[in-house]
């Protein structure tokens, strides 16, 4: 029985109770990030009823989307633990698990867009809120499928650390076959504490990892002003708020087309490879979106653009989980994820505010939506560079690494064989060490 349980955790299951895991992280997406959206549908009731400018009023959703992101309060004890779950229970089916998991953002978005504005009218917008703060309490029942799961990958040991003074010999053998942690937390806390809390974050230090980091960066900050503003947008280009909050509807709705298609179409074999580039095109055709925004000035024409912005908006944010497991490894993507959604907090702050401060200056949503649109674009440009860098450096050492890396050249004299191995530095293509063995010719 111990050793049938053993193999079954030896990689994710890819099935079985992961499923569950992905039911309730559709749920958690539903109460966290539709409900959030759905605060823009309120920007007009708060903005009338505080007499503020768009700059000030902006704040109320910035506030919100950074405290998931950034803290461990409120949305973000539930948010970040359930996306990183559903990394732990999936590996060959892991965009199509996240695409499910992920449209709970757009379902919900499609249900409770028409729903709070009839709220809002019937309720006031106080009212409102209390029924969604109702609402949100499902997410008790979500964290009762969260089920955890250990893998083999997970159990790794640390041979550096083993071999430190302070470490018995007797008990060293014992730690080998455990997972470092639990047992030298009661040994050793502080000397654990550090070494794991180390190797948990090395992943920082990873390049891909910092362009990754660097570009959801700027994604994130163009990608946050238009949830806020598409319906005061709408509202002032003459759509009625019952139209305006049906563009949020259809926003929704393409949102969850994107999930489930372009995760369905990454694990496909013919695309599975090309992940990256799949990420950084949805990007950069969000970033195209926002460019043409302006010039769409009535209900007919923004149609079309929620339909467009939703659909690429559902499919990056799809990848997001699955490009940084790609990058950083299973066994590290829950405290990656931790990390990458903290990088979503600083733009989320601030973004709304500054294009609201933009509307407020110029009297125009032009220069908001042109800067959103500047920023997610930069953002796919930087990924697509980063990557053609990378392919030109690989190609260029390739017939290095093909006719000098590990190269051994043996040579006998009498009984004696000696055995010389150079080995080739990947990063610069120069030596770093010639290395002569000696082995009895049999």
């Amino acid at each position: 029985m111990a050793s049938s349980r053993r193999a079954r955790l030896r990689g994710p299951p890819d099935g079985g109770w992961g499923w569950m895991i992905v039911a309730g992280c559709f749920l958690v997406t539903i109460c966290t990030r539709a409900v959030t959206r759905c605060i823009s549908i309120f920007f007009v009731e708060f903005q009338a009823y505080f007499g503020q400018d768009y700059a000030r009023t902006a704040w109320i959703h910035s506030i919100v989307d950074c405290a998931t992101m950034l803290c461990g309060l409120g949305f973000a004890l539930c948010y970040s633990p359930a996306i990183a779950m559903v990394g732990k229970y999936f590996n060959k089916r892991k965009a199509l698990a996240y695409g499910i998991a992920m449209s709970g953002s757009g379902i919900g978005t499609f249900i409770l867009a028409p729903v709070v504005q009839l709220l809002i009218e019937q309720f006031s917008w106080r009212g409102a809120l209390l029924i969604l703060g109702g609402f949100v309490l499902n997410l008790c029942v979500c964290g009762a499928l969260m089920r955890p799961i250990s893998l083999k990958e997970d159990c790794r040991t640390a041979p550096e650390f083993l071999e430190q003074n302070y470490v018995p010999e007797t008990e060293k053998q014992d730690l080998k076959r455990m997972s470092i942690c639990p047992p030298l937390i009661k040994l050793w806390p502080h000397e654990c504490l550090c070494y794991c809390s180390w190797k948990e974050y090395d992943f920082l230090l990873m390049p891909g990892f910092m362009v990754l980091a660097v570009s959801i960066l700027f994604m994130a900050y163009g990608c946050s002003p238009l949830f806020v503003y598409l319906v005061p947008y709408a509202l002032s280009v003459g759509v009625s708020h019952h139209q305006a909050a049906f563009l949020m509807s259809i926003l929704g709705v393409i949102d969850i087309i994107g999930n489930i298609t372009f995760g369905w179409l990454t694990d496909r074999r013919c695309l599975k490879k090309h992940r990256y580039f799949c990420y950084l095109f949805a990007v950069g055709m969000d970033g195209l979106c926002c460019l043409f925004l302006p010039v769409l000035q009535s209900f007919p024409l923004l149609v079309p653009f929620s339909f467009t912005f939703g659909y690429f908006d559902g499919a990056y944010v799809t990848l997001i989980p699955v490009m940084t497991a790609d990058v950083v490894g299973t066994s590290l993507l829950s405290s990656a994820l931790g990390v990458v959604y903290f990088l979503h907090a600083i733009p989320y702050l601030v973004s709304p505010p500054v294009a609201g401060w933009l509307v407020d200056t110029t009297g125009s949503y032009t220069a908001s939506f042109l800067l959103c649109g500047f920023s997610m674009i930069f953002s796919s440009a930087l990924l697509c560079f980063a990557r053609l860098a990378k392919k030109i450096k690989r190609t260029h050492l390739r017939p290095l690494t093909g006719n000098m890396a590990l190269k051994q050249h043996i040579w006998t004299n009498g009984a004696i064989a000696y055995s010389v191995t150079a080995e080739l530095d990947q990063r610069d293509g120069e030596f770093l060490a010639v290395d002569t063995n000696s082995f009895s010719n049999r």
